[in-house]
């Protein structure tokens, strides 16, 4: 059934309420083909015409030509658009040339390691290198492996003396490879090229860590005499230049221009109706995607449901398991889950029957949003908006490969991003795509990375360059804490201690104490290590904690300690922690005048403390409760935006009768919940604050301030787009039909003040006057 069709279907069912608010057309595109300046070798071209590839999609050939001529490369185009060949074709053709040349790939996964290991298998079958065909005891013309945590002992060895590619992911290469780099001296020496697949991952506090783990890699290369050419791919992202030369250090040439053909694609959004006559809330998202799950395997389409949580995925899979037994029993063993937390060969399993169609439908979390190949599938449905547009087009990408139709739907939840998208199409078809924020000068994350460095090769002040105007006060600090040592007769700075730095690093969080999670069912058996200064928000006592798709209940932390407790629990609800923060301001970066007041971007301190928590039941979204918690107080520096409101429209507000601070409140929402629009983050990567005086000023303020200690970019992106951050809030808010503010505009899950005090027209009126009239007749 085509997807115009099973729309009209769909307009049919008994469960229809007017669902459908929008369907974008997205026509087909032929492919376009562009010939290399010259032929590859002979035993190449073989290979990728056994392989099926008889000539390149016109950014293949611009991507490979200009590794050829030399430059570092970023290849930002959209999903299924045959990237892998672009990194692939110019370093086997290097190898071929010169057998001692190398190559590192890193992968955000191991699934996506495996995967890609596959795809060079297929390729290079038609060069004797890894072929099933060759004989026993026959040589490899091209070695090649996996070098990660899976990868057993007695195989790394061998690894390291003769692969040509070694595929591996960031955790690896900070922990296993560059500590031990004197161990792959002779790989380093001769390492022609580093690929980095799925760039656009690597953002916020884990694409900072990435950048300076590239650092200390082109580093230690030099160090050995090696120079990398640097390879990276992309979705289709607003800054790949930008981003790649702050996550490699390197200026890269960019390919955007993509040949790939694209066949035609509906694109429908969806939003749940209203469950109440003040229309204030919204029958679950994640109910009604259960229901469209069962529908398209009973018409045959093949499709993944994205969700944003793992427990979702399980929980749509049963609803609509449920439902297919009741009409068509037969097809309820066509319907599968796929998470992280399986097998390595359940995922495998699952990966092989949905290529083979036998299986209809898989419920998944973003694992599957990356480019395992999973075949040519008839439709995607994404529960929630996933955080990010580029996000949304790999998973829309998944289905309608090659010229075929296909379906995408997008379900809305109930909170202002989701809500602003299926008010405003517009915006989500024809909007640019976010830029990827990273910061590789944040202090905090260089003080992890630079004792590493200089465990790994002591640091001189020429290193300065390298690693950027962190460097300086970063060193400063580890001095004083006694972790690196000076010897001014060799103007180098050593690592003082006797242990191991780069393990007590994680790559996923900004430092500090870790903190453990034990399981207390399982003989306190080590889940998982998170960061401290997130832990009091993510294992609070009676907090629902995810690990591999399991639920675990939190039933002790310990912050001194280090550690937390926690036990298997059946539970069908999640938590939502409830913070009260308070902001300091420090120092004032740089301002700018708006229409009507003055906007700050700068370091505040910001002191948070969780006071409670939430739970919400997982498929309905009722909320169950709300409990009071009293746990210790954060203190940390960050980067933050402010802007000041004259003093004198808190007496305007008044007079008309509404509450000026419940209006501050509500714009300081709004605007939280709507800054993922321009920059590549998740609303709880942010926080904020609004006061009618603030201490420091004197007069009434709006904070908005980066969640993590030393911040990764987000709030200077939201300084430098205010008046289009304020002008989408007033749209919002004014186009959501409530009456008094809910959900989909001004309310937030996490605020500790439980969403009071708030005025919506309040919020509209302070909105309209920051904003030039321009900017109002615009919108």
């Amino acid at each position: 059934m085509d997807p115009t069709t099973f729309l009209r279907h769909l307009r049919t069912q008994p469960s229809y309420r007017d669902q459908v608010t929008h369907v974008e057309r997205l026509p087909s595109r032929r492919a376009r083909y562009t010939r290399l300046s010259h032929p590859l070798p002979g035993a190449l071209d073989v290979a990728l015409k056994a392989a099926g590839v008889d000539r390149f999609f016109r950014h293949q050939a611009q991507a490979i030509q200009a590794v050829r001529n030399g430059a570092h490369v970023v290849v930002a185009t959209g999903t299924a658009s045959g990237k892998t060949l672009a990194y692939n074709v110019p370093v086997i053709e290097a190898i071929l040339s010169d057998p001692r040349a190398r190559a590192l790939y890193l992968f955000p996964t191991k699934a996506l390691a495996q995967d890609q290991l596959r795809a060079l298998k297929e390729l290079t079958d038609g060069l004797g290198g890894e072929s099933s065909r060759r004989g026993k005891g026959a040589k490899p013309a091209l070695a090649f492996g996996t070098y990660d945590g899976d990868t057993p002992g007695s195989a790394r060895a061998g690894l390291r003396r003769q692969a040509a590619i070694i595929l591996t992911n960031p955790d690896m290469l900070h922990l296993g490879i560059l500590p031990n780099h004197n161990l792959w001296a002779d790989f380093l020496s001769h390492l022609h090229f580093v690929v980095l697949d799925e760039a656009h991952v690597y953002r916020g506090v884990f694409g900072s860590h990435v950048a300076l783990l590239m650092r200390r890699l082109s580093r230690l290369c030099e160090l050995h005499g090696g120079s990398p050419r640097f390879i990276c791919c992309s979705a289709t992202i607003a800054n790949p230049d930008e981003h790649v030369e702050r996550l490699t250090g390197v200026r890269p040439t960019v390919v955007t221009d993509d040949g790939s053909p694209q066949g035609p694609k509906v694109f429908a959004l969806w939003n749940p109706p209203f469950v109440d006559r003040r229309r204030t809330g919204r029958r679950s998202a994640n109910a009604e995607a259960a229901t469209l799950f069962a529908e398209m395997a009973r018409h045959g389409l093949r499709n993944i449901t994205f969700t944003k949580a793992r427990v979702v995925a399980e929980l749509v899979l049963r609803y609509a398991r449920d439902a297919l037994t009741k009409t068509d029993p037969g097809l309820k063993s066509r319907v599968a889950s796929y998470r992280a937390g399986y097998l390595a060969e359940d995922r495998r399993q699952i990966e092989r029957d949905l290529f083979s169609g036998q299986l209809i439908g898989v419920t998944a979390t973003s694992a599957l949003e990356l480019g395992v190949d999973v075949g040519g599938l008839d439709a995607t449905v994404s529960v929630g908006f996933p955080g990010t547009i580029a996000s949304l087009w790999q998973q829309a990408g998944r289905a309608g490969r090659g010229s075929k139709s296909s379906l995408a739907v997008l379900f809305g939840l109930d909170d202002p991003l989701d809500q602003f998208y299926m008010r405003h199409p517009r915006e989500l078809f024809g909007r640019p795509h976010e830029h990827a924020l990273i910061n590789p000068n944040n202090v905090y994350i260089l003080e992890q990375h630079l004792p590493c460095a200089a465990h790994e090769y002591p640091l001189s002040s020429a290193d300065e360059a390298r690693f950027g105007p962190g460097f300086v006060e970063a060193m400063i600090q580890l001095e004083k804490r006694g972790l690196l040592t000076y010897r001014p007769e060799q103007d180098r700075w050593y690592y003082a201690g006797r242990d191991y730095p780069a393990q007590d690093v994680s790559m996923r969080s900004i430092g500090g104490r870790s903190v453990v999670l034990f399981d207390e069912t399982a003989n306190r058996r080590h889940l998982e290590e998170i960061d401290s200064a997130t832990a009091p928000a993510r294992a609070h006592p009676g907090a629902i904690y995810l690990h591999q798709g399991e639920s675990y209940l939190v039933t002790s932390l310990d912050l001194e300690k280090g550690q937390a407790l926690l036990r298997l629990a059946q539970a069908d609800y999640y938590t939502q922690p409830r913070e009260i923060s308070d902001v300091r301001i420090v120092s004032s970066t740089g301002h700018r005048v708006t229409h009507s007041t003055l906007a700050y971007w700068g370091t505040v301190r910001v002191t948070r403390q969780v006071v409670g928590f939430r739970r919400v039941r997982q498929y309905s979204e009722a909320i169950l409760g709300d409990e009071p918690l009293d746990m210790p107080a954060l203190t940390f520096e960050t980067r933050a935006l402010w802007w000041d409101v004259p003093p004198e429209w808190g007496r305007r507000v008044s007079r008309r009768g509404w509450d000026f601070l419940g209006g501050l409140h509500a714009v300081e929402h709004a605007t939280i919940g709507l800054l993922p629009l321009f920059a590549m983050c998740d609303r709880w990567d942010i926080g904020g604050l609004s006061t009618a005086l603030h201490p420091d000023t004197g007069q009434p303020q709006v904070f908005i301030y980066d969640g993590h200690p030393g911040g990764v970019g987000i709030t200077e992106q939201g300084f430098t787009l205010l008046d289009e951050l304020w002008a989408a809030a007033l749209e919002t808010i004014k186009s959501c039909s409530c009456d008094d503010g809910c959900p989909s505009c001004i309310h937030s899950p996490k605020c500790g003040n439980n969403n009071h005090p708030l005025d919506k027209r309040a919020a509209i009126w302070i909105l309209e006057s920051l904003l030039p009239k321009r900017k109002l007749r615009g919108r």
